[in-house]
């Protein structure tokens, strides 16, 4: 089969990439994906993420783990992806953040051309239906519907308050460029009338309306990419596997890769393009040596603090919950609200472990549910949760091939806590999520504190804790930088250095980690690439007239 465009993952940015390359019906689109459709019921109600995330059964996730982390005491993390359409904005908890403004001039700053915050900011809200409308910080005409939280546990609205119980302050909006404060989350969640409180996935955005209408794009579903296709050093197309079939698509003008941080750099590798110990040594012959591909793996480290409380209003586990959860599914149906709406991550704040920092360090998710070890480990009755993470961490780790096996998962190693002052930050951060958790708006709720956190802990406690408890919060990047030195492996237009006819656009491009969750900055990367690429070919098509 041949096409103009080639497209390998249909998640935030592929679906995006797909469904705007595929506007000019005289554009042949492909978009391979290794999932499938990405719209079954535990996709489309929100709590079905708790079904979803752990990885039992593998239902529309990856389910990585990374290879063993000394700094966490040698344990296995834990690594959901999605593996559907719509990626992990399929399997989420859909917060809308978007970072702050200095994570975006930090990029241009070095060297990455049109990625300030000022030129980004017009991706976002070109994405962007928010149920508030238009304002200089937000768009009402994009496929992405962004709502407001459906209906709030009155817990999170005490959340908030406990914040500012410790001096931190309530803002009205996360997403403006500066995020340092408290509030509701946002979330990529339909607001209109015919699917009022559904998942708004990338792909319940950009492509299930359109792809009985188009034919001019066609979505391959459990299809995985195997090798980019080159000739000499221009991609030509994408070999995959669909069921026990070897195929492949051509690409007349170019190949995109859209896979995220692990999978972008593991077939970038598969297919000879990378370092060469990392290539050779499977006996794979290299295409074109690029330093960078698979190293700078960044991620937000998270800890987990957790309470039991006698308020039967949060999700719970039992017999009640059950019950109580079966009445809340034909509330969702009817009215697009209830506990089925819910993102269970309501509130959160940023702030900063320091003063004198630009910017806040750490981020809260406050989830009205017992989170332990990725929801694996079910508690009985009630409770809640608070995630808090290092926002911008200083530990740099790398994704490798275990074998020359493209059915074989990725090798992912975080390297967590190798920096100290990832460390430091976590304490720091922890510490003061505690003393939020103890304001008297928050204090009121908890029965029983959970997983031996206590008063008056000292830095040496603190550090076996995280050592002990600490994970991934899910937002890997940076395996495949932008930029212009010698490690980047695309440029400032997602090119891959030195190949031609051939980009990447996802996560896995960012040079830095952003200020906050990863989904929207990543439909953002999707729309401007995809802006990019029109550019480039309806100027190569003048000059050829």
């Amino acid at each position: 089969m041949s096409f103009d465009f080639v497209i390998v993952g249909g998640g935030s940015a592929g679906a995006t990439i797909a469904s705007r390359l595929s506007e000019d019906r005289k554009v042949r689109v492909c978009l391979l994906e290794a999932g499938g459709s990405g719209d079954g019921i535990l996709v489309r109600a929100p709590i079905g993420v708790v079904a979803m995330l752990p990885g039992y059964g593998k239902i529309n996730n990856w389910a990585f783990k990374t290879v063993p982390q000394p700094g966490l005491r040698g344990r296995q993390g834990y690594q959901p992806r999605g593996r559907a359409l719509g990626g992990s904005s399929a399997i989420n908890a859909m917060l809308y953040i978007r970072g702050q403004k200095e994570d975006y001039d930090s990029w241009a700053g070095l060297g990455c051309d049109g990625w300030s915050w000022d030129e980004v900011l017009p991706y976002f809200k070109k994405a962007e239906n928010n149920i508030n409308g238009a304002d200089d910080h937000h768009g009402d005409s994009g496929p992405l519907q962004v709502s407001d939280q459906k209906a709030p546990r009155p817990i999170s609205r005490a959340f908030i308050e406990a914040n500012t119980q410790v001096q931190i302050r309530e803002i009205a909006d996360f997403n403006t460029g500066d995020n340092e404060g408290a509030a509701l989350y946002q979330c990529s969640q339909f607001h209109s009338k015919e699917k009022n409180g559904e998942r708004c996935s990338a792909a319940a955005a950009y492509l299930h309306p359109v792809m009985k209408s188009r034919p001019n794009l066609t979505v391959i579903t459990k299809a995985r990419a195997t090798r980019i296709i080159f000739e000499g050093k221009r991609a030509v197309g994408v070999a995959y596997r669909q069921g026990k079939k070897d195929l492949e698509a051509r690409a007349g003008k170019e190949v995109i890769l859209c896979g995220g941080a692990f999978q972008s750099p593991q077939l970038l590798q598969l297919s000879g393009v990378g370092r060469p110990q990392d290539i050779t040594s499977h006996g794979i012959d290299m295409v074109h040596e690029l330093s960078g591909v698979g190293q700078n793996l960044q991620d937000h480290l998270d800890f987990i603090l957790a309470y039991k409380t006698r308020d039967t209003d949060n999700i719970g586990v039992g017999v009640r919950a059950t019950m109580k959860l079966t009445s809340e599914i034909f509330k969702w149906r009817k009215h697009g609200n209830s506990m089925v709406a819910s993102t269970i991550a309501e509130a959160g704040s940023f702030f900063k472990t320091d003063p004198n920092l630009d910017r806040p360090d750490v981020q809260t998710h406050f989830v009205i549910s017992i989170v332990d070890d990725h929801a694996r480990k079910l508690h009985l009755g009630h409770g809640y949760s608070c995630h808090v993470c290092v926002l911008r961490p200083h530990s740099r780790g790398e994704v490798f091939l275990k074998s020359a096996d493209p059915m074989d998962a990725p090798g992912i190693d975080p390297k967590f806590l190798s920096d100290e002052r990832d460390l430091q930050t976590l304490i720091k951060g922890a510490r003061k999520t505690r003393e939020i958790l103890m304001a008297p708006a928050m204090k009121k709720y908890a029965h029983k504190e959970l997983f031996g956190t206590h008063d008056n802990m000292t830095d040496a406690e603190w550090e076996d804790h995280i050592r002990a408890r600490a994970d991934t919060v899910y937002h890997p990047v940076g395996t495949c930088k932008m930029g212009v030195d010698d490690m980047a492996v695309v440029d400032p237009q997602l090119k891959v250095r030195g190949l031609e006819g051939l980009r990447v656009a996802d996560a896995s491009v960012m040079p830095l980690l952003v200020s906050g969750n990863t989904n929207a900055p990543t439909i953002m990367i999707g729309e401007k690439c995809a802006d990019m690429i029109k550019a480039e070919h309806a100027t190569a098509a003048v000059a050829a007239e």
